[in-house]
């Protein structure tokens, strides 16, 4: 029963059933840039509203195919970080200007 209680710490950073999972990465990956980059573009300067509305949008959109198709609760976990992240940037970027300007 000494198995039972230890964890499983095979496999990837975010493959917590030991299996790999190179889309649901990559998904998370392009969703924490895009996030961080459409957040970052619009807390620093309002002139960046097409930059930071674009990638928000395109953040949401990977976001949400990356949650529909995770497998993991970290992939889920980072997911979540990104989409929220890539939500804010896209609201500020269309109080700033919006998508076309």
């Amino acid at each position: 029963m000494a198995q039972a209680l230890r964890p499983n710490t095979a496999g990837g950073l975010f493959a917590t059933d030991g299996k790999p999972h190179p889309l649901q990465d990559a998904l998370l990956a392009v969703t924490l840039v895009l996030g961080l980059t459409s957040f970052l573009s619009a807390i620093i300067d309002e002139d960046l509203h097409l930059l930071s509305s674009w990638a928000g949008l395109v953040g949401i959109l990977t976001g949400a195919y990356g949650q529909w198709i995770s497998e993991t609760t970290r992939e889920r976990f980072g997911l979540i970080l990104g989409l929220g992240a890539s939500g804010v940037g896209f609201f500020l970027g269309m109080a700033h200007g919006g998508l076309i300007g």
